[in-house]
């Protein structure tokens, strides 16, 4: 996996009607937090293209998947700590 090791890494796709509203349910969630976050477009890079195909959004911390598809709010918010 690569992008921010251990921060929120948001794995995306442009035009993903669904990774725009995973984004803005994390947004929320993150709060004042939001800025660490990095948003990857798995398209800029042929490994993630592979590796995460139609599985987008995925959000990951500290290397671990959290959720994917859609968005979990409790497994986020433990996941963030918020």
């Amino acid at each position: 996996m690569s992008g921010n090791a251990t921060g929120p890494v948001l794995y995306v796709r442009e035009g993903c009607h669904l990774c725009d509203l995973f984004l803005l349910d994390l947004a929320q969630d993150m709060g004042p937090s939001y800025p660490t976050l990095a948003v990857v477009d798995v398209d800029g890079d042929p490994a993630l293209a592979a590796e995460y195909g139609l599985r987008v959004p995925v959000l990951a911390v500290a290397g671990r998947v959290v959720c994917e598809g859609r968005y979990d709010t409790p497994r986020v918010r433990d996941a963030l700590r918020v």
